[in-house]
């Protein structure tokens, strides 16, 4: 099993590509390319760290056709997800966890501290589409800042480990 990371898809939300200037001429043309690149990636068996703004309409039908298992981290446009709920391995607003010795903090909104940030843990968010730069271990995984397609979890580690160290980082003598 492997695991990555998104935010923002907004499928379904045509004046989405308008608000982020997306290079679709429509919400079909929007959908499509996300669901192929998603599932160029992800396997049925992976586990995908949604962090917030995933649909806005019909979840069966897109959730249907995305590969993996959907742990959504809700975020502003979410309100709706708990009708769904059967279809997610879970639904939380802040999920905090341990990957390969490394801790994260996921929220769909960008935090300026988290958990355990004096010790140099990580934060991913979505919300910025893209806008909002880096704050030491922390950035923005939505689709906007990664040309459309889902985080691997080695790429993840890779911009991780090309960010400053947090400003509260606690030095170890």
């Amino acid at each position: 099993m492997n695991t990555f990371f998104t935010a923002d898809t907004h499928f379904q939300h045509a004046n989405i590509i308008k608000y982020c200037q997306r290079p679709f001429k429509n919400i079909t043309e929007m959908d499509e390319t996300l669901i192929k690149n998603w599932n160029t990636k992800v396997t049925p068996n992976d586990l995908v760290y949604h962090l917030g703004d995933i649909i806005f309409g019909d979840y069966t039908n897109i959730l249907r056709r995305l590969n993996g298992k959907i742990f959504l981290i809700l975020g502003s446009h979410d309100g709706n997800a708990f009708d769904h709920k059967d279809k997610f391995v879970d639904i939380r607003r802040l999920h905090e966890f341990k990957q390969n010795d490394i801790s994260i903090t996921l929220c769909h909104y960008a935090m300026r501290t988290w958990a355990r940030a004096h010790y140099n843990t990580w934060h991913c968010f979505g919300h910025s589409h893209g806008h909002l730069e880096p704050f030491g271990k922390s950035f923005d995984v939505g689709v906007d800042a990664h040309e459309f397609q889902v985080w691997s979890l080695d790429e993840v580690v890779e911009r991780m480990n090309k960010l400053p160290d947090n400003f509260n980082l606690v030095k170890k003598e």
